[in-house]
């Protein structure tokens, strides 16, 4: 399944999605399937979640069930259960060898970034691109960590702000990240671009993840897609 976390409700941390999902799988009499052993969970895996206070338009997940259903009765079901912003978006029945988090190798994201000019960032990301590594600090459980977030950029490009912005301060960051680890993430890059480029953002950024898959001849295959085709051909 691919759904969608929206306006207010991208600010929904992975703990309190996952608790939503399962409250909606029962208001809707999805037939579940639970794991085995003395406290049995539901069958749900979650794919690469996106991080909490980020927007994004293709997260994913899995669902075993009992039983099998229409998906497209069991995407309207789920959507109808959740709050609004929290959408489902689309459905299928997994029929491909492996699991989805597999099929996800990289992701991209639309960062706007007010309160820049197109001008200064196309100078950050140049610089970004030029340097052999840009080595980035995170806070983690285990402390602060080092690591280069330079490797994990498959693509940075600048995009024009529409029309209606067109004078103002305002730029926006195209961005195709691969999942390695430690994971890197779209403040990671911002921090980048400030370590190589002083590139500071006086206004707090707004990342939307836009898509998840793996990179074939330089565009983004939707992990859905493998279970489409082997449906299609088992017809």
């Amino acid at each position: 399944m691919r759904y969608a976390k929206r306006g207010p409700l991208r600010f929904t941390s992975h703990r309190d999605f996952a608790r939503a999902i399962e409250r909606a799988i029962h208001r809707a009499n999805v037939p579940i399937a639970y794991s085995q052993g003395f406290t049995p969970h539901p069958k749900i895996s979650f794919a690469s979640a996106a991080p909490t206070g980020v927007a994004s338009e293709a997260e994913y997940l899995e669902l075993g069930l009992q039983a099998r259903v229409d998906p497209d009765r069991l995407r309207a079901a789920l959507d109808a259960a959740l709050s609004p912003g929290l959408d489902v978006m689309e459905a299928v029945e997994a029929a491909a060898p492996g699991s989805l988090a597999d099929r996800i190798e990289v992701s991209r994201w639309r960062i706007e970034l007010p309160e820049i000019t197109e001008e200064e960032l196309r100078r950050a990301v140049a610089a970004f691109e030029a340097a052999p590594e840009v080595v980035v600090e995170r806070l983690t459980k285990q402390g602060r960590r080092s690591f280069d977030c330079r490797a994990a950029v498959a693509a940075i490009t600048v995009i024009s702000p529409p029309e209606a912005v067109a004078d103002a301060q305002y730029a926006i960051l195209d961005l195709v990240v691969r999942q390695v680890t430690p994971t890197v993430r779209p403040d990671d890059v911002l921090a980048g671009l400030r370590v190589v480029a002083d590139l500071h953002q006086p206004v707090p950024p707004r990342a939307t993840r836009i898509a998840q898959g793996t990179l074939r001849d330089g565009e983004i295959v939707d992990p859905l897609d493998a279970d489409r085709e082997a449906s299609s051909v088992e017809r």
